[in-house]
């Protein structure tokens, strides 16, 4: 059993979520939430955040507080779970804040949006399509395909899904059904974007149908996870990442 340490700034339930589903046996949660700047006034219907508000939650001194909050020596992993933020920074300064962490706190740190380029690297996929759900918005889905573009791979489609503007809405059936009716057939993989998006469930139905990869943005942080820690598990029904024990770095 290891314990990985949460930060994130999303109020809505993400790794705490599917981390214990993917593998229950395996995985144990701590979360510190890392807070919103002041400027931040989510509307009543609920807005997405600015780059601007994005940026201030992917700073060393935010991420620092965050890790401080959770309790000393209770995690064996760190893990970022904000797959906006990241899309905004870019890769080369997610990676600097993914080191320093690692550097600060002395244990394995990963970041969402980096392992899924790890992942896609490791598998050789070239084409992707990137599926976001509603609350992104075209701002944050627009940098999530730069994001991907920056690091070599070609973004066939970049599509907000038109599912429910909530997480605690969205059953696997309704990705499944969504994903499958307006993803390109030219995508070598799926990848479903932002850590609230709790699409784990959908992947396997997915890889099933389609036959090919699909990175669900829980899933493949905790393949990241199992990854960096040298961990031998094989987890099934979340996807072919998942099935085949990873081995280190």
């Amino acid at each position: 059993m290891i314990t990985v340490g949460v930060l994130t700034p999303h109020a809505a339930a993400g790794p705490d979520a599917e981390f214990p589903l993917i593998a229950p046996e395996h995985v144990r949660v701590q979360m510190s939430r890392i807070q919103m700047p002041p400027s931040w006034r989510p509307s009543e219907g609920g807005r997405p955040a600015t780059s601007e508000e994005l940026r201030a939650l992917a700073t060393p001194e935010a991420l620092d507080e965050a890790a401080t909050g959770l309790p000393a020596g209770s995690f064996d992993v760190l893990a970022w779970a904000s797959t906006s933020s990241a899309y905004v920074i870019g890769y080369d300064a997610e990676s600097a804040l993914v080191e320093r962490l690692r550097a600060r706190w002395a244990v394995p740190v990963c970041a969402t949006s980096a392992s899924a380029v790890q992942a896609l690297r490791s598998h050789r996929i070239e084409r992707i399509s990137l599926v976001h759900p509603p609350w992104f918005g075209h701002e944050q889905n627009q940098f999530g395909a730069k994001y991907f573009q920056s690091q070599g791979f070609d973004v066939v489609d970049a599509l907000l899904a038109d599912l429910p503007n909530g997480p605690d809405q969205i059953e696997p059936p309704m990705v499944v059904e969504w994903v499958s009716q307006h993803v390109s057939d030219r995508a070598e993989a799926v990848v479903l974007g932002g850590n609230g998006f709790r699409a784990a469930g959908a992947v396997q139905e997915l890889e099933d149908k389609h036959g090919r990869l699909v990175l669900e943005a829980n899933q493949v942080l905790l393949w990241s996870i199992l990854r960096s820690l040298e961990v031998s598990v094989e987890i099934h029904g979340f996807g072919g990442l998942l099935q085949h024990p990873p081995h280190g770095r």
